[in-house]
């Protein structure tokens, strides 16, 4: 069991580094292209290497959908995420954007009550808005495009935790499959029609890069889903918040960016709200704690 453990922890961090690094290729694609047009590619990127899993492992039964309804809501709502958060890395830092954004799963725990009619403690309750004061202390503006992209990200985190309540709800009775690749391939049907009227052509220097962000999106949504057969969510969910030093890491590195210390400031409360929260759940024997990063 604790080897187990070792195995998932190990699979969730590389995991996260995967969709870090293509959060970096997101922004690299949005700092030429339309948000809308880089959703389309994204999910264009890759669709091809899960449906070629599916083929695969024989799979294709599990691509049926019982709730089409709330695949329909799931897909808004990734639409929603997916193009503020491009948004959102397109104008400001991955760090300054992973600090809003971990506030997600505190958004989700808050949820849970009312929702799907978990209880919540009153001290978790207390763990929430702490958190979400870290969150008022990173958005203190630096600028317009900061401020919009600080909105956008928290935005981004808000539909990202409506999307885990429908995903809980089709979880009950549909498979990983199905609910990555319809979701996926719905994103990319949308935002290719989308993105039709103001598309831009792509540079051959670009598909390098869309290739990339398949490939990095691929691996991680396959670690992903590998941590969470290997381990309880309570054990690697943690390590999900190490995106937040990934980002730091790639700005430093790639962008030539180094956050403010109220980013740095406010990222340390949320994530330490965002770890009681696993912590009590834990404690309690739940093991409802989402995935942070969107994919």
């Amino acid at each position: 069991m604790q080897r187990n453990s070792l195995r998932a922890i190990a699979t969730m961090s590389i995991g996260v580094f995967f969709f870090s690094l293509l959060d970096a290729g997101l922004k690299h694609l949005a700092a030429t292209l339309p948000p809308v047009e880089v959703m389309f590619l994204r999910s264009a990127a890759s669709l091809p290497f899960l449906v070629a899993s599916v083929a695969w492992t024989r799979s294709w039964k599990q691509l049926r959908m019982h709730r089409p309804v709330l695949y329909l809501l799931r897909g808004v709502l990734g639409l929603l995420v997916l193009g503020t958060f491009i948004y959102a890395v397109s104008v400001q830092s991955l760090s300054y954007t992973y600090t809003i954004y971990m506030s997600a799963p505190l958004m989700v725990a808050g949820l849970a009550g009312p929702m799907l009619g978990e209880r919540v403690p009153v001290r978790r309750w207390v763990a929430i808005a702490v958190g979400f004061v870290g969150v008022l202390i990173a958005l203190k503006p630096s600028g317009n495009f900061a401020l919009l992209g600080g909105l956008a990200a928290a935005f981004s985190a808000s539909c990202y935790a409506l999307n885990v309540m429908a995903v809980r709800y089709i979880g009950r009775t549909d498979s990983n499959y199905a609910v990555v690749v319809w979701h996926l391939a719905f994103v990319m049907l949308v935002a290719g029609l989308l993105s039709l009227p103001g598309w831009r052509p792509i540079a051959s220097a670009q598909w390098p890069w869309i290739a990339f962000c398949g490939l990095t999106g691929a691996f991680g949504q396959y670690l992903f889903t590998a941590a969470f057969r290997l381990a309880p969510a309570t054990t690697i969910a943690p390590f999900e918040y190490t995106a937040l030093l990934w980002g730091v890491g790639l700005d430093w590195l790639v962008f030539d960016t180094v956050p403010y210390l109220r980013v740095l400031l406010g990222g340390a409360i949320v994530v330490g709200g965002g770890l009681f929260v696993i912590w009590d759940e834990r404690r309690l024997g739940q093991e409802h704690v989402p995935d942070v990063l969107p994919g």
